[in-house]
């Protein structure tokens, strides 16, 4: 999409629009969602029986993983087309947070599945259950195909919280998969049946580590943090030493959705008969040292009032004083 510049006799307006993500791509991936949904459906079912069948505490938590990765897949998928509609009367930005809240959805979703793995392990330990072994190594050998299977789709898709949400629930069930034919063979050569729930208690906290850590990345966005992999603080003196620029201040930069970071500043210049010089070195510089291409900055006669924490001259030092 072209940029956009807006002047007035006020006050020049410059709105940057470079919206990172086609419509091609998230079709593309969008389609991905769905062959992983169906691969994935059509094992869950196989494999809780199967899990019920044997007796196994592993397989039926895999199966478990396998049927919250179905809905997490259906919603991702349902979420990627929201975030394909063109901005609204109601929605000026579009839906594309829809991908933001099914991650945030998906994430608490796995650690309600993961309580429920922590209680049964924990119950099943004060009461081991017999197990057929061979049939789990039989199982999850083929679930653990699957996993891979649909991992290797998602990867080769776009990668936005969204999808990164889906694949944490397919590499959980990947770990399930490896627990359950470890514990299968661990039962099948000594008959120590504890092997099973303990390992899925394994499984569970390396998830959970993984579900934490998104689950934080989520949050921030929605709360409109700074993009973890930006320091506002870089972004500030970077635009402040810009040929032009006296003073940068109300300087906020957060994410849109997935790959589009949104950036708005008021610039201090002397005249502003040099705006558009500066918007389009702002604006260049933004997309090529910081990766940020929604910009809105407003410019400004230079106001003498002190400066205060928050904004950044062209003397501004790291520790956010004025150099003498």
């Amino acid at each position: 999409m072209p940029a956009h510049n807006h002047d007035s006799s006020t006050g020049a307006h410059g709105h940057d629009h470079d919206h990172a993500h086609s419509h091609t791509i998230r079709e593309g991936g969008n389609g991905r969602l769905l062959l992983a949904l169906l691969l994935t459906l059509s094992f869950a079912g196989v494999e809780a029986l199967a899990g019920w069948w044997s007796g196994s505490l592993a397989l039926l938590s895999d199966a478990a993983h396998m049927f919250t990765d179905s809905s997490a897949l259906g919603l991702a998928a349902a979420a990627a087309w929201l975030a394909r509609r063109p901005p609204s009367i109601r929605h000026s930005y579009g839906l594309a947070r829809a991908e933001v809240l099914a991650a945030l959805f998906n994430s608490l979703m796995m650690l309600v599945v993961l309580g429920y793995i922590v209680y049964a392990a924990i119950e099943r330990l004060g009461s081991p259950h017999a197990i057929a072994g061979d049939t789990v190594i039989g199982v999850a050998v083929i679930g653990l195909g699957i996993n891979l299977l649909v991992a290797w789709i998602l990867n080769h898709g776009e990668h936005t919280l969204n999808s990164r949400a889906a694949m944490l629930h397919v590499l959980g069930d990947a770990l399930g998969s490896v627990a359950a034919i470890s514990a299968g063979i661990v039962i099948v050569t000594t008959g120590w049946m504890p092997i099973d729930p303990l390992l899925s208690l394994l499984v569970a906290a390396l998830i959970l580590v993984s579900a934490l850590r998104l689950l934080r990345e989520v949050v921030h966005v929605l709360m409109e943090g700074v993009p973890l992999q930006l320091r506002l603080e870089s972004v500030g003196r970077d635009l402040a030493t810009l040929p032009g620029v006296q003073r940068v201040h109300d300087l906020h930069i957060w994410t849109l959705s997935s790959g589009t970071i949104a950036l708005s500043a008021h610039l201090d210049i002397r005249d502003l008969a040099n705006w558009l010089q500066i918007l389009g070195a702002a604006r260049d510089m933004l997309a090529k040292r910081h990766g940020i291409t929604h910009v809105t900055l407003q410019p400004e006669v230079l106001n003498a009032a002190p400066l205060v924490r928050g904004e950044w001259t062209p003397r501004t030092r790291v520790d956010g004083k004025t150099a003498p």
